[in-house]
């Protein structure tokens, strides 16, 4: 079976796209390849950090790989914290601290409407190519339910009465920003 890695340092989206790519592609941590190294993400937008990270371990461990980049986009708070989403509380990353201060700076607005965009790139033999995932949905006024990570706790994609924190992984995926970016790169991969 052929190797990919998936060049991110969270267990979580390791564990979510895994059941995805299952009997596809092996999928490799940056562990696995030897890669210590916390990726760098400064750049101003999704697409610009998947595709650093990408190249970056594509450059300096000759792997194929694919990162992704996922941004909340919360439209009364003009599309904040969109590329800051991890670290919108400060450097610390704390997904409780990012969703009180979410849930504070949103407080004043009547317009909840948000949505979860990812942006994967994939370095394939040192091709690039990039696959984008969004999903609408609102932002809850509390937390509901105790799965997945994130914001996921006060979203909730439009069709639905649950938060992806309520739903199963097979579930969220199923429906999810990251699990449509997945979709076509699995859709993709098959095709090659």
């Amino acid at each position: 079976m052929k190797k990919l890695c998936f060049a991110t340092n969270n267990r979580h989206k390791v564990a979510e796209v895994g059941q995805m790519l299952e009997g596809i592609y092996e999928l490799l941590t940056l562990q696995d390849i030897g890669c210590h190294e916390e990726l760098a993400e400064d750049q101003e937008t999704l697409e610009g950090n998947s595709r650093q990270k990408a190249a970056y371990v594509w450059q300096q461990y000759q792997v194929s790989c694919f990162a992704d980049d996922t941004g909340l986009e919360v439209e009364a708070l003009g599309g904040a914290p969109g590329v800051y989403s991890a670290r919108y509380a400060g450097p610390q990353r704390s997904d409780s601290d990012n969703i009180r201060l979410l849930l504070q700076n949103l407080a004043p607005h009547q317009n909840r409407n948000a949505r979860f965009r990812t942006c994967i790139t994939l370095m394939l033999d040192g091709q690039e190519h990039q696959f984008e995932g969004i999903v609408e949905g609102t932002i809850s006024t509390a937390w509901k339910g105790d799965k997945g990570f994130g914001y996921d706790p006060v979203f909730t994609p439009h069709g639905h009465d649950r938060t992806f924190a309520e739903m199963t992984a097979a579930e969220k995926n199923a429906i999810s920003h990251r699990g449509r970016a997945v979709q076509q790169l699995v859709a993709f991969l098959k095709a090659r």
